[in-house]
């Protein structure tokens, strides 16, 4: 089993939003783009920031389930695939826009690859394991950085950085 994360990286939803907008910013010349399909859950708010930006109206969702328990990544299991809207669009996802908030191990970027083996796939985070499957991101973090996304946090007291070096 994988190390488990050492490291904290909170996310504001003003930083997500910035972040996504650069995201945004990097894939207008890589574009246009036909669809976009985001990888739920976390591909949900990316995808309706970028969509915005880049002007796509068709917005399709790929359902994939890999933590199971919040912290570990478990089997990979797919509740809901791309609907015929967006598969038929081109060969193989060709202009399509696959958009997730993170690729850790890159397994699940894998697996939607797979589908859409000729997608753009892009990420607003991204992990030096999963960094080979996507194409486009706007922040690499180690392996060992757990991402607290704004939708997962209320204000709580955050321990500084050395409190744990003290012992």
């Amino acid at each position: 089993m994988a190390q488990p994360p050492q490291k904290a990286f909170p996310v504001s939803w003003d930083q997500f939003h910035r972040d996504a907008r650069a995201l945004a910013w990097r894939l207008a010349a890589a574009g246009p783009f036909k669809a976009i399909v985001c990888i739920t859950r976390g591909g949900l708010v990316p995808a309706a920031i970028v969509a915005r930006e880049l002007d796509v109206r068709l917005i399709e969702t790929v359902c994939v389930a890999s933590y199971h328990d919040y912290r570990n990544q478990g089997e990979l299991t797919v509740l809901k695939g791309i609907a015929e809207s967006v598969t038929g669009l081109g060969a193989e996802g060709e202009g399509v826009l696959v958009i997730d908030d993170l690729t850790d191990t890159g397994k699940t970027a894998q697996i939607v690859r797979n589908m859409l083996p000729k997608a753009h796939f892009a990420a607003i985070y991204a992990k030096p394991a999963g960094r080979p499957v996507i194409d486009t991101f706007v922040t690499e973090v180690s392996q060992d950085t757990w991402i607290y996304f704004p939708w997962d946090m209320g204000l709580v007291y955050q321990e500084p950085i050395t409190a744990g070096a003290r012992g």
